[in-house]
């Protein structure tokens, strides 16, 4: 099997996640029969690639052969987990055969590409290289075995065009992750989803001066054996902008072993909570008025889109949200982080003093404490009294008022940053609730990261992860996925539900919500690619059944087995359904709480919720495994 993406040891963006982190997965299924493929960039590979020899000699020998020609290819092992091989191509040595490539796209399909696009100049060059290998290596394999190759946006679609119209056989798949045309009209603030039937696209394409790009995309779709995207949100997406249907909804998952902390995340959560307490003490230095012991944190992170990340309808519900904290009397303050890098200039001075000043306010604490802790100790032992630690005279009164606070820090977070030295992760683990009520997000893997870290979030059901847990779990509020509507309903009323769910959350009580983490917390194994890479399995196996009839075989109409969560049967699902019937609380009032919760049965009964991965073998008249059968 071969993976052809141009993000291939290129550390950026959501793609470069969906492949690096389902790697380890797909080597296990595939072997030494997994080849991923991409542009050389020497700057990248230095760091994430170990060259090497190729073992397979019909690799070799079609690697060669585009290397004696002038359009070197190199050969390693990617250094993540599970070590795939790559086969990268330099696009840069090969670009002065670009004239004569342009000419046999226009002369294939029809589709031609100005000079000044770099871009689409470059995805073709690599395009012609993969679809020249392929035609090298199925020369020489023959028959047996068969060549599957999974092609990811319209960057590599070139290259399946080409081996489409050249007759090579192989089975191919082609995903879309997000439509190209979908993040234009988008970022022109147009009612989309609203208008998805509507559109001329020939014209929306030509009006942006990405036609050409369009007509890539919407070719590799269409010659595809299996088209497949990440949700099923972006599948009615593509259904209308590229004029098919996908095959296969195959969602991103995560490497759940690199976010997962065992039974140890709500410990985390105490901790990096700490930490974030911390910030506040120096950030509101002679201006903290309010209890942090009552204070809930929340976060949205991201791109700097303040519409499609939905920064505005959040802003809107927080001062919403504020007006309803006041008007009940409640005691809980609200802290609110925008993460969303932007451009600066430096660090403002005032906060930075704010940190110094609230470390030496703790240092110079600490030593009063331990000079009057002695003497005081002496002093008791003097008079032979032992004091009443919970007279008036030992206890400080906090008085805290509702009140929303909002920081914004405009960059990524990282622990070497000195006003809030945290990495991404443990930020997410001391907040209490991420919210992301985004208008256009294909998949969205900031509250994907927040439920396998145990932290509740806000999304929408235009997200393909919102889509995915409205499927998959059948009282998504219940397990601290909160989805707002903002496909059926206006944005008014859209504010209005964002801002019932954060003044829900805010009513919880401390008990309740560590229970919501729990469940949160177990939501991880949905998000999982040993169980979401089912659905890529299926991909394949309908594609080489497609491509290959005679030797694969599927049952018709026979898509993964899914799952899904039933509502929690122990606590009520929802904060305003579980909570006290006034806000005024406190607690210690969680301990006399009678709510009926065992943990390890709920986890059982979840758990058996999963079905086992999706498989699918040869045909009955083949004993050989698929690892024989096709590479």
């Amino acid at each position: 099997a071969f993976f052809v993406s141009r993000w291939i040891a290129v550390k950026l963006g959501g793609i470069y996640t969906v492949i690096q982190t389902k790697a380890k997965i797909t080597v296990d299924e595939w072997g030494e029969n997994l080849f991923m493929m991409g542009p050389y960039y020497e700057h990248n590979i230095n760091t994430q690639v170990e060259k090497c020899e190729p073992s397979n000699p019909a690799i070799k020998k079609a690697m060669g052969a585009l290397t004696e020609n002038g359009c070197p290819v190199y050969f390693g092992r990617w250094l993540i987990e599970g070590s795939p091989y790559v086969i990268l191509f330099d696009t840069k040595a090969a670009a002065w055969n670009v004239d004569r490539w342009k000419g046999d796209l226009w002369d294939t399909c029809g589709i031609g590409l100005p000079f000044h696009d770099i871009e689409a100049n470059d995805s073709l060059i690599f395009g012609s290289m993969v679809a020249w290998f392929f035609k090298e290596l199925t020369d020489q394999l023959g028959d047996s075995p068969n060549v599957l190759a999974h092609f990811h946006e319209w960057q590599a679609g070139a290259g399946l065009i080409l081996c489409r119209s050249r007759k090579i056989p192989i089975a191919s798949i082609f995903t879309t992750h997000a439509t190209l045309l979908g993040r234009y009209l988008c970022a022109g603030n147009v009612d989309f989803y609203n208008n998805l039937d509507k559109f001329n696209i020939d014209q929306e394409a030509g009006e942006r001066q990405i036609y050409h790009r369009y007509c890539l995309e919407r070719a590799a779709a269409h010659c595809a054996h299996v088209f497949t995207t990440v949700s099923q949100i972006t599948a009615v997406e593509a259904t209308h902008m590229l004029h098919r249907k996908p095959d296969v909804v195959t969602p991103n998952g995560l490497n759940i072993r690199k976010f997962s902390a065992m039974h140890e995340f709500q410990n985390l959560h105490s901790t990096n909570k700490g930490r974030i307490q911390e910030f506040i003490r120096g950030h509101f230095y002679g201006h903290l008025d309010f209890n942090l012991q009552k204070t809930l944190f929340f976060f949205i992170a991201g791109r700097y889109e303040f519409s499609n990340k939905g920064a505005d309808i959040f802003l809107e519900s927080l001062s919403r949200l504020n007006y309803l904290l006041r008007v009940h009397k409640s005691d809980v303050t609200v802290v609110v982080f925008f993460i969303m890098p932007a451009k600066t200039n430096n660090y403002n001075i005032e906060t930075l003093k704010g940190q110094a000043v609230r470390k030496q306010l703790w240092d110079t604490a600490h030593t009063v404490k331990e000079k009057f802790g002695t003497r005081l100790y002496e002093a008791l032992l003097n008079v032979a009294v032992i004091p009443n630690v919970n007279s008036k005279w030992l206890q400080l009164l906090i008085v805290s008022l509702p009140v929303i606070q909002i920081v914004f820090h405009p960059e990524f977070l990282s622990s070497a940053s000195p006003l809030l030295p945290m990495d991404y992760e443990e930020f997410v683990r001391g907040c209490h609730l991420g919210v992301f009520p985004s208008y256009y997000e294909p998949w969205g893997y900031t509250p994907g990261e927040c439920t396998v870290m145990g932290i509740p979030s806000v999304t929408t059901n235009l997200s393909g992860f919102g889509c995915f847990m409205e499927e998959h779990v059948s009282d998504p509020t219940a397990y601290g996925i909160y989805i707002v509507d903002r496909r059926f309903r206006s944005a008014e009323e859209s504010c209005n539900q964002l801002t019932q769910f954060m003044f829900g959350f805010c009513q919880q009580s401390r008990r309740q919500r560590i229970i919501q983490r729990n469940r949160t917390e177990r939501l991880s194994d949905l998000l999982d690619w040993r169980y979401l890479g089912r659905f890529y399995m299926h991909a394949r196996s309908l594609a080489l059944s497609r491509a290959f009839p005679e030797k694969f075989w599927m049952e018709p109409l026979a898509p993964p087995q899914g799952f899904r969560y039933p509502r929690p049967g122990s606590v009520p699902p929802s904060p305003s359904a579980s909570v006290h019937s006034t806000p005024h609380h406190s607690d210690e009032e969680d301990g006399d709480e009678e709510e009926l919760y065992d943990e390890d049965e709920e986890a059982k009964r979840d758990r058996q919720n999963i079905k086992a991965p999706f498989s699918l073998g040869p045909t009955p008249e083949s004993n050989n495994k698929r690892s024989t059968d096709a590479i």
